[in-house]
């Protein structure tokens, strides 16, 4: 089992930038691939983005390709999510979520652990 929790979340205009971290206790974070999801009010929540296990493939939803980023630093237990250029459709709550596959998946139901969230707010 490992747990999660999130931080970096906040207020930034639009175009502006800001870097989420998880940070993950328990179990060998290195044995999880890893996702950022997000959930705006009134909305399911949706995949945002991958990363394997060693770090060496990523994948994107087409609605944040080319601006948000995602990285892990399995010595460290964390994973980033790296956000630019960033919209007023971005704001959302930001969930990151592991699983004990080796492949990623954009379905919620197959992260068996999750975050808590943290707040992302993009003023236009």
């Amino acid at each position: 089992q490992v747990q999660l929790v999130e931080s970096g979340g906040g207020l930034v205009q639009a175009g502006g930038s800001l870097r989420l971290s998880c940070v993950a206790s328990g179990r060998t974070f290195s044995s999880y691939t890893m996702g950022w999801f997000r959930q705006a009010p009134g909305k399911e929540r949706e995949f945002v983005t991958a990363i394997t296990r060693s770090g060496t493939r990523t994948f994107d939803a087409d609605s944040v390709k080319g601006r948000f980023t995602i990285s892990r630093d399995n010595a460290k237990s964390t994973v980033y999510l790296q956000m630019n250029s960033l919209k007023p459709e971005d704001t959302a709550l930001y969930y990151c979520a592991a699983r004990g596959s080796g492949y990623y998946d954009t379905a919620p139901e197959q992260y068996p652990y999750w975050g808590q969230g943290t707040q992302v707010t993009v003023s236009s």
